[in-house]
């Protein structure tokens, strides 16, 4: 039966052609669902990758430097780096904003790195092109997913950084470009106030008796400076030395400096199950969509299909073909439409991967996966046919 399922597909084969192409659009749209989840999930792995860092210490009781707002004292890092078991520890700010760049605007993560060189936890591991950064101000590394080139200038609010390094694959969670600046800079950057609002500031606290004493004059300059500068940071990034677990290095940063540390599970866990996990369950939910709506055109077709060869089914029963054999010619059609979709939905996938804005991860398992669920809905779409099919009595042939 195998010759006659092929001979009714050459029959009606422009219904299964552009079927096949519908289906293959909606598999492919289903494929590339899977892999921006898939992509979303790299970007975090790669954003802890490229940190360096074996441990994040933030502020108490946050999910900090990325899910939440931190905050710790710039100082901090030189008592942590006194503790045991601590190799290596650098100050890290991250800042998501726009960065202008000639007349138009990025969406960046804004990376404020130390001066202790490259090789610290939070600079970037390598470029492809340029250099690290060398100067204490104005110089940036940025990604190429930015659209930067070397020489170029970045503002960042009211500063201008000139690009003299570029990176690849260094991306936040949300897949947005890193751009490194100094952490001086960042710090100024995190928290500067426009023009109009430090002159409104000084003026409230020069007329606040508290800080204008005529007995302490440099008292009002003091306030004023600190309320101008910025003294914090959102993580202190450490790196262990060898030898020593997680817990041993953590727990006594933990019990003495009242902060909260999380090491790379921990933090791939609050990437994944925190940051995205919303958008996880939104693209479940358009995948539940997309396979019942393939469904039902596989249905949709193979059932107009059966209707079309009625009598022909029933002159197959008038001369003794089995029911498993008939169903088998239906099943076999279904196959056909399911294999026909999937290899127009994976060549689909594989070239509109590269032009959407996020990073779409197209992983072999969701290949094997994909296949697999495809030939199952076609199986059970298939079941309607077949049970229309083996009720067709065999009179209707001579009818």
């Amino acid at each position: 039966m195998i010759s006659l399922a092929g001979r009714d597909i050459l029959h009606a084969w422009g219904k299964f052609v552009f079927t096949g192409i519908g289906l293959g659009l909606l598999i492919g749209v289903t494929l590339t669902m899977a892999g921006v989840y898939r992509g979303m999930v790299d970007d975090g792995k790669v954003l802890l990758d490229n940190s360096g860092a074996d441990l994040w210490v933030v502020q108490k009781d946050t999910l900090g430097p990325y899910a939440e707002s931190s905050s710790v004292p710039d100082d901090l890092w030189r008592g942590i780096r006194a503790m045991p078991g601590v190799a290596q520890a650098a100050n890290i700010t991250y800042l998501t904003m726009q960065v202008g760049h000639g007349d138009k605007d990025v969406r960046s993560m804004v990376v404020g790195i130390t001066a202790s060189g490259p090789g610290a936890p939070g600079w970037p591991p390598q470029l492809v092109a340029g250099r690290q950064i060398t100067r204490g101000h104005y110089e940036a590394v940025a990604d190429v997913a930015a659209g930067v080139r070397l020489g170029d200038v970045l503002k960042i609010r009211r500063n201008h950084y000139t690009v003299v390094g570029l990176t690849r694959r260094m991306v936040s969670s949300s897949g947005d470009p890193m751009v490194f600046i100094p952490l001086k800079d960042a710090q100024e950057a995190q928290f500067l106030k426009d023009n109009d609002a430090i002159l409104m500031q000084r003026r409230r606290t020069e007329a606040n008796p508290a800080f204008n004493r005529p007995g302490v004059p440099d008292l009002l300059d003091a306030v004023v400076a600190s309320q101008t500068s910025n003294s914090y940071v959102n993580a202190v990034l450490v790196r262990m030395q060898p030898g020593f677990t997680s817990e041993e290095v953590a727990e006594p940063i933990r019990r003495w400096k009242r902060l909260t540390v999380y090491d790379r599970a921990q933090m791939e866990g609050i990437l994944v199950g925190k940051l995205i996990a919303t958008s996880a369950k939104q693209i479940g939910m358009f995948l539940v969509i997309l396979a019942l709506v393939s469904a039902a055109i596989v249905a949709f077709l193979i059932y107009t299909l059966t209707m079309d060869k009625i009598r022909e089914i029933a002159v197959l029963k008038l001369i003794g073909t089995r029911n498993r054999t008939i169903a088998w010619m239906i099943l076999q059609q279904a196959l056909v439409l399911g294999v026909i979709g999937f290899v127009v939905g994976k060549i689909t996938a594989t070239f509109a991967a590269p032009l959407f804005p996020k990073y779409v991860l197209l992983v072999p398992f969701d290949t094997v996966a994909g296949f697999i669920a495809v030939l199952a809905i076609c199986v059970l779409s298939s079941v309607v046919a077949i049970r229309m099919a083996l009720r067709v009595d065999p009179a209707e042939a001579i009818g």
